[in-house]
């Protein structure tokens, strides 16, 4: 009886014993899991900076200090442990993490240096300005616009919003898209500075009587015009006047031919001498020749001189010949050597015009070929096709190509403009 008693207290005994063990091992991991926690960076209110740091040192010594509060707290989670036997032993409550509560610390003085390993923040400056907060008319000038032209680019029309000079240039009718085809031109005009290089410029072709309208014609074709000295325009255009050329004709020709202001007094001049030794024409002849033809002063002397030799030689004119017909056409002096040959063959091989009407009417070597051909072949086709004035029925020349095809029908050919065309469907 007695050994059985012994027996009941020793297994009573060792069921306490065993769910105190228990319990103080749960408390143990629920403690160690608290001080694991309060080793995590805490943040401490420093005036107006926020101090973090490891309260592990400070937190330890406050927790041995309190002896009484963790014994009250053992003895209510033995009791918690109880009445809760078949819950998860790893699962902490709300309540106790409250327990376990770091107590407050005081605030650190504001002036207290940081140390190392301490991170310093000001949160005036964490805080960031809205899109839409008014500012003032000072903080507004002191904002710093990124320029937002293009650091390279293969069109002209990318850079007229940021260049006041191509946007001028633009608004006086200047065509960009031919000039950034051309090397290293669209790199000069976007060195240009509006008010000291290209408004002088323009200022010079208003004093010598270049209309409005041509600035921007003149600026396509010589863009190079805009990089000269104006000492050196003015030197040019004060020698053409001193050959006699009037305001007019100097305001005209540099309209006609914009590459004649590019030119040096002494090629001017050489110009000039070359084509009164070349044509053996008077000083007046020469003036009329190259104010109706101004690029004979700025083109090339090779297109020139080809097409004088192929006039005398080639096409067999004599040499007063010659003059009369640059005289009165002095575009034959420029045009393309083929055509000034086809057209002539046609004239003078199937056409039979001999030269010396041809010389008199000169206007017929710059006519299209196409047009000449058409109009021949037709008048051939109904019987009226005779140039000789000696002869009846003689048609001009010079009416012949300069007049419109409705009045070639009804005047030359006495028939109508739809019969001319479908003529021409047959070619």
């Amino acid at each position: 009886m007695s050994s059985s008693f012994t027996q009941l207290c020793l297994q009573y005994r060792s069921r306490l014993f065993s769910k105190t063990v228990a319990t103080t091992c749960r408390f143990s991991t629920q403690f160690h899991h608290c001080a694991t926690l309060t080793r995590l960076p805490t943040k401490i209110l420093n005036g107006s900076s926020v101090i973090s740091g490891n309260r592990t040192t400070m937190q330890a010594r406050q927790w041995w200090k309190q002896p009484m509060f963790c014994y009250r707290d053992l003895t209510a989670r033995h009791l918690a442990t109880e009445a809760k036997e078949h819950k998860d032993t790893e699962q902490l409550s709300k309540a106790d993490v409250v327990v376990y509560k770091t107590p407050a610390l005081p605030i650190r003085d504001a002036e207290m240096p940081v140390t190392k390993g301490q991170m310093s923040l000001d949160l005036d400056a964490t805080t960031e300005l809205s899109a839409l907060e008014l500012i003032s008319d000072e903080e507004a000038l002191g904002i710093s616009i990124p320029s937002t032209m293009p650091p390279c680019s293969t069109s002209l029309s990318d850079y007229v919003d940021q260049s006041e000079t191509l946007s001028k240039l633009v608004q006086l009718g200047v065509k960009l898209w031919s000039l950034e085809q051309r090397p290293n031109v669209g790199s000069m005009l976007l060195r240009l500075n509006f008010n000291t290089d290209v408004a002088p410029k323009l200022l010079f072709l208003k004093e010598i009587g270049v209309e409005d309208s041509s600035f921007g014609p003149i600026i396509s074709r010589n863009p190079f015009i805009l990089t000269k000295n104006l000492q050196q325009l003015r030197s040019r255009v004060d020698y053409l006047k001193s050959q006699e050329f009037s305001s007019e004709n100097v305001a005209l020709m540099v309209s006609r031919a914009p590459y004649l202001l590019s030119f040096n007094v002494k090629r001017l001049d050489n110009r000039l001498g070359f084509y009164q030794k070349q044509l053996k024409l008077s000083a007046s002849n020469i003036r009329n020749i190259v104010v109706r033809q101004p690029k004979l002063l700025s083109g090339s002397l090779e297109p020139i001189k080809e097409n004088l030799k192929v006039c005398q030689i080639e096409l067999g004119f004599k040499e007063n010949e010659i003059q009369h017909i640059v005289i009165a056409v002095p575009k034959v002096l420029t045009v393309q050597k083929r055509k000034l040959i086809q057209i002539f063959d046609f004239l003078h091989n199937t056409m039979k015009v001999p030269h010396h009407l041809i010389t008199k009417f000169p206007q017929v070597l710059n006519s299209r070929y196409l047009r000449v051909r058409e109009r021949h072949l037709f008048l051939n086709y109904l019987g009226k096709a005779q140039y000789d004035p000696a002869l009846p029925n003689y048609i001009s020349l010079e009416r012949f190509v300069s007049l419109p095809n409705e009045t070639f029908c009804t005047e030359l050919a006495l028939a109508t403009l739809e019969d001319f065309n479908l003529f021409q469907k047959t070619l």
